[in-house]
């Protein structure tokens, strides 16, 4: 009665069933079945199985609902400690069941082949790191970041806080290496200018490149969202024709995959978060 089956029925899919285990699962005790020692080891196993199952269809149920999940992000070293870090806290508040897994990026060919391999569903990096009109990915633009140019005293680079690229190229140049998109536009707008830069060192990593400018060993260039305030630098401006040399920065994903909503979700508190804490980095004010 409790299974809605007929007794016939019943017994058939037993035997079919201790046929296939190739166990006898129940004895027949006058008109009762009693599980075997058999059949209630199985039992137990049986159980599990169906919570598991009620499991599935629960978590299920929470995927629907689109606050639940991992989230895999690729992002710069420089990007995650000016922005990421501090954001993952406010995102959590948010989404609280949805495990954010971050992936360090430093170069955009790897941020692309995660992206294409479908690794990771969101990845940072300026936007000439992809071609315009590029079918296959879509963008939102987080914050402009600068070129900065950071040195120790006693040079003194520009005038209000700025300094013309031709006029920066006869320095002796401390520079991210052509790994960096900021690096390859730094270089077109060097050519540009008709000027050839004094490139005394090259860095995959920015802070190794102020550490020497500290040292007095040349003139940093970073971007304005390298965090340079825990050294004693002066910072200028970039420009070129007197307009500062930038670059929009945002985030990115492959437009044929599906994006959870908390996905979407965390590239728009992103853009906010970068909108409230962007520049890292400014110009130092003119001493008086």
């Amino acid at each position: 009665m409790r299974l809605r089956i007929a007794q016939p029925a019943l017994s058939r899919q037993i035997s079919n069933l201790e046929q296939e285990l190739g166990l006898k699962l129940f004895d027949r005790v006058g008109r009762r079945l009693v599980l075997t020692g058999e059949g209630e080891q199985l039992l137990g196993d049986c159980r599990g199985l169906l919570s598991c199952a009620s499991a599935v269809v629960e978590r299920a149920q929470l995927l629907r609902r689109g606050d639940t999940g991992t989230l895999k992000v690729a992002a710069s070293p420089q990007f995650i400690e000016a922005a990421m870090s501090d954001f993952l806290h406010r995102y959590a508040q948010r989404f609280p069941s949805v495990q954010v897994k971050l992936i360090e990026a430093i170069a955009w060919s790897d941020t692309l082949g995660m992206l294409e391999r479908g690794e990771i569903h969101v990845g940072q990096n300026l936007l000439g790191a992809v071609r315009p009109g590029d079918p296959r990915f879509a963008s939102l633009a987080l914050q402009v970041v600068e070129l900065l140019a950071a040195y120790h005293a006693p040079l003194i680079l520009g005038k209000s806080g700025a300094i013309e690229i031709a006029r920066l190229a006869a320095y002796p140049l401390l520079v991210l290496d052509n790994s960096f998109v900021s690096r390859r536009n730094f270089n077109a707008t060097c050519r540009l200018a008709g000027t050839e830069a004094n490139i005394v060192f090259e860095s995959r990593t920015p802070h190794t490149l102020l550490a020497m400018a500290e040292r007095g060993h040349g003139v940093a260039v970073v971007p304005s969202a390298v965090r340079i305030d825990r050294y004693p630098l002066r910072i200028v401006r970039v420009t070129f024709r007197g307009k500062p040399l930038h670059e929009p920065w945002p985030v990115f994903w492959d437009k044929r995959r599906h994006m959870p909503s908390y996905a979407t979700a965390f590239c728009a508190m992103l853009a906010e978060y970068v909108r409230e804490v962007f520049p890292i980095s400014r110009p130092s004010e003119p001493k008086t």
